[in-house]
């Protein structure tokens, strides 16, 4: 197999939340129960992990203290993160990065087009969730898709939610979160270029890099049997972070191709047929 020069770090271990409350009326899944979201917390330390905030993990990552430590993240700053997950996260010993939208404090998921509208944190919600310990991100001023608007968009959506952040917490967020997902070369520039020294997204694919940062994504059916089977799969098929001068990585000039990752599928068990996800699975409409 030929080396790839260009897969000297791996993606780091991140789950990807959204809201905490009652499951039975989402059609996007992306509702986790509070007393699923307690027992995954507990799952993590029963296996020696800590849940923390991106910030505290890539700055752990950075001096190699990083090998049990989880990021978790919750996107769209629900008010319900304040309500229902800030309590279980200090409960149990962890910390978390929420990722709020400054367009729309203590407004609504409007752009979900079905399911019930929920509320999200308005200015005093995020300062509190600060306070508690929480690491507060952006996920742009008002959740578009920034891989289809123009360049006054792009730049106002990731530069001034970035500025109003800085004036609500008096702290500049250093993390971003791609609304759906969306991500190519183009955003990945404007938020490395605007000031922030990560970012999340989903299944960036090529574009993986310390701007377009995997996560896994968590929901109410995730019991213990699907957490150890997604960390196995993420042991297993390590996905290379791409150098942040080359948003894709086949721009890189020393790209290699395609890379083959290590078959250790046998060593991750299978789910239940019943599952609606398989272990890669993503959301549906509301990253």
């Amino acid at each position: 197999m030929t080396a790839d020069p260009l897969a000297a770090r791996r993606a780091p271990w991140c789950l990807m939340y959204h809201s905490v409350g009652d499951p039975s009326d989402d059609p996007y899944f992306v509702t986790v129960g509070p007393e699923r979201l307690a027992a995954q917390l507990r799952w993590l330390n029963r296996h020696g992990l800590t849940g923390v905030s991106m910030r505290e993990l890539l700055a752990a990552r950075a001096a190699g203290r990083d090998r049990r430590l989880v990021g978790l993240t919750f996107d769209d700053g629900y008010a319900d993160f304040l309500e229902l997950a800030v309590p279980a996260l200090r409960q149990h010993g962890h910390t978390a990065t929420v990722f709020v939208l400054p367009g729309r404090l203590g407004g609504s998921n409007a752009w979900d087009l079905e399911g019930p509208r929920k509320p999200l944190l308005d200015a005093d919600g995020i300062r509190e969730a600060a306070a508690a310990g929480m690491e507060i991100g952006s996920h742009g001023l008002r959740h578009v898709d920034l891989t289809t608007v123009d360049e006054g968009e792009l730049a106002r959506e990731v530069g001034e939610s970035r500025a109003l952040l800085a004036e609500l917490t008096g702290t500049p967020p250093v993390g971003f979160c791609y609304p759906y997902g969306a991500v190519d070369p183009r955003a990945i520039r404007t938020v490395r270029h605007t000031g922030y020294a990560y970012a999340c997204a989903v299944d960036p694919g090529p574009h993986a890099g310390p701007h377009a940062l995997p996560r896994a994504y968590i929901g109410h059916r995730d019991t213990a049997p699907r957490l150890h089977a997604k960390r196995l799969l993420h042991a297993a098929r390590p996905i290379p972070l791409a150098d942040p001068e080359y948003p894709d990585r086949r721009e890189h000039p020393e790209y290699p191709g395609p890379r083959e990752h290590p078959d250790r599928t046998d060593r991750i068990p299978q789910l239940p047929q019943s599952e609606p996800y398989p272990l890669t699975e993503t959301p549906g409409g509301n990253s």
